[in-house]
Formats: structure tokens, sequence, C-alpha cells
């Protein structure tokens, strides 16, 4: 089957471009013949709080990526759907996350329809974490150009509804799991690579900080009393895409200054492990959420999690089974941290991660794209 991917991937950094660019191997792995358009100019300046767009990685040689889609010029919106409409694929996958992004999506979509081709929207987010204007005007142009959506997570699918109430197929499944970070390090090795202590205990919160991610609540939590009775620090490991003095003066009012270690810088996929590999637990203190890609990171190094009951991440982190979901109060996260030391669960977390992160596969998703339509 000839399959388009229409999304952020390489020379573009983060998630989304690490979500496209392992889905499009997992189809090549099956069979199939993958191409992928990305984007010449993904997001104007004014909307990028971050230092860079650009992976620092080398470029991947076992993908066909093509950059030809700048997300404020038209002609290249319809130019790109005409290219891929002569290449006469069987699906094309939008990848979508943003309003900002429907026209130019929407109108790919339309320039490579035919009556062969389904268009098939992979929804991350519907309706954003900080949602604004555009996000009532723009995402339902995009939404009449698909054929069927995929989400992954029920709360999604909700969402879409919203924009779409036609019996146009809508499925939800998890998000997989991210394996391609490397092994796990033993703790010792992760804490000289990090030039950290590996005596100490480590909470993680990974991944770029913005306030709906709650890393304030995070930091409240942590300073409870109870828990300096443990040898516990936390790691903070992520570019900040917002002012970040509220949390130097917050961090500063609590004493925290010797407990947190900094690495407040975008980490490069060949770094990733390293913070995962050293953490007790992984923190997703967040106000808002659909699914997290952090937790499928996770998952695959088989690391316990706090998140709260916000979203889909309820849907994929089992309570008191591979960690803990609370409500988004720093009082119940400080309480599940303390439980978590006190009682000794990592072991008993970590056995039931390895029965449960088999459920979340790639071969799975590329399974309910494939059948979708």
């Amino acid at each position: 089957m000839k399959i388009v991917i229409v999304g952020t991937a390489y020379p573009f950094r983060g998630g989304l471009a690490a979500y496209n660019e392992r889905l499009a191997r997992e189809f090549v792995k099956e069979g199939h013949d993958v191409e992928i358009y990305t984007f010449t100019v993904q997001y104007p300046s004014f909307l990028f709080p971050g230092k860079t767009q650009f992976s620092s990685e080398p470029q991947p040689t076992d993908l066909k990526i093509h950059r030809t889609i700048n997300s404020v010029n038209p002609l290249s919106w319809i130019k790109t759907g005409r290219d891929i409409k002569r290449k006469s694929p069987d699906k094309v996958i939008f990848c979508y996350w943003m309003a900002f992004m429907a026209p130019c999506l929407g109108t790919v979509a339309r320039f490579a329809k035919s009556s062969k081709t389904k268009m098939i929207a992979m929804i991350h987010n519907m309706i954003p974490h900080e949602p604004t204007i555009l996000d009532k005007l723009f995402p339902r142009y995009f939404v009449k150009s698909m054929d069927g959506f995929v989400t992954m997570a029920d709360s999604v699918i909700e969402d879409v509804k919203k924009f779409d109430s036609s019996d146009k197929p809508k499925v939800s499944s998890p998000h997989p799991i991210y394996d391609h970070y490397g092994d796990i390090l033993s703790k010792q090795e992760a804490a000289m690579r990090l030039g950290l202590h590996d005596q100490h205990s480590y909470i993680l919160f990974f991944g770029f900080i913005r306030h709906y991610k709650g890393l304030d609540l995070l930091l409240e939590a942590f300073a409870d009393k109870r828990l300096r009775e443990f040898p516990v620090k936390l790691i903070i490991a992520g570019e900040f895409y917002e002012n970040p003095e509220p949390y130097w003066e917050q961090i500063a009012k609590l004493h925290l200054e010797n407990l947190i270690e900094l690495r407040t810088l975008f980490i490069p996929d060949s770094e990733v492990r390293n913070y995962f590999s050293i953490a007790d637990i992984v923190a997703q203190p967040y106000r808002t959420a659909t699914q997290s890609g952090v937790s499928q990171i996770a998952y695959h190094f088989e690391k316990p999690m706090l998140v709260t009951n916000v979203g889909g991440l309820a849907e994929i982190v089992p309570h008191n089974k591979v960690g803990y979901v609370v409500d988004v109060n720093p009082k119940e996260i400080a309480d599940a941290l303390v439980d978590f030391y006190k009682n000794k669960r990592s072991n008993e977390f970590t056995g039931h991660i390895k029965t449960e992160k088999t459920k979340y596969s790639w071969s799975e998703m590329t399974m309910i794209i494939l059948n979708l339509i």
C-alpha cells in the first residue's frame, strides 16, 4: 500500500516529529511504501516560544522526507496537494495538533483528494491546552476534508464531534510507546553522564515548560516537609516556553534551590534515556491534557508515573498499578510521592508496567489506521 504522512518531521524537532517518523518506520517495516511531506516553514517566529524549531540530530537516512509546505504560503499548500495527488496514494495521514495548521492541512487535503485516496486525520489535540479564537474558527475547515479520524484518547473523540457530527469513522487507540530512545542504562551510568550523584533518588519532570504543564504545582508539592525524610531530588529537564522568572521565584520562596537539578534546555533524543534511566518516578502534574508522549517514554523505560486526572492521562496510567492518578492540586501530588517513597512501591509498579506496556504497540496503531476506512 502507498501511504503519505503529512506533518512535522526532520529537520524539525519535538514529540510530533518523533511520532510521525516512528509511525512511518512501522509502516515501512510492514512492507508499505511511505513518504512524509513536511514543512519548509512550520511556525512563524511569533508562534514559536522556544529557542529553535530545528533538530541537532543527524538526518535520518531510512525515510523519504519532502520539505514542501510553508505554513503561511497557500501556493505551497496547493502545490503539495497536487504533488501528492499525482502519486496516487491509498492513504494520506494528516498529523493535526493546532488550529493554526487547519487552513494549510485542509487545503493540502482538498488538492490531494482523488476517488482512490482516503484522507485520515491523526488528531493529537483537537482543542489545544491553551485555546484561542482560532480554535473556534479554523478546525471545521480541516475536518470537512477528512474521511476519518484517529485519536489517542476518548476525550479527543468528543472534541472532534464538536466540529464533525457526521458518521465519518472516529476511532481512539492509545499513543504507542516511544521505543526509539535506546535501552535503559544503569542508574550509575546515567548519573555519570548527567554529572549527578547516584545515591540520591530522583523525581523527573520532563518536556517543554508551559503553565498548563503544572510545574508550579509540582514545586509546591515537592516542598512538602514529609519528602525531606528521603534523599530525593527533583530533576526539571526541558526548555521553557514561557517566562521562567516566576518559577525561579517560587523555587527560592520554597527554599528548594539545593533540592532541584535544573536542565532547562531542549533535551536531544540522544540524551533522553539518561534522564529516564536515573528517575525513580516521572511526574506529569498537568492542568490540561489529551494524552502525553512523556507517558509513553516512561513506559519504554519502565518507570512509574504520577499523572493528574485530566484528558486521557488516566486512560493509560492505571491508578495504584503503574503509578498514581491524582487530582490537580499540590496536596494530592505530595501524598502520592510520599506514598511512593515511604512504602517503596517502585518494584511493585515496575512489575505491572512490564505487562501494561504490551498494549501500546505501533503495529496496533497501524492496524487501526489501515482498517479505519
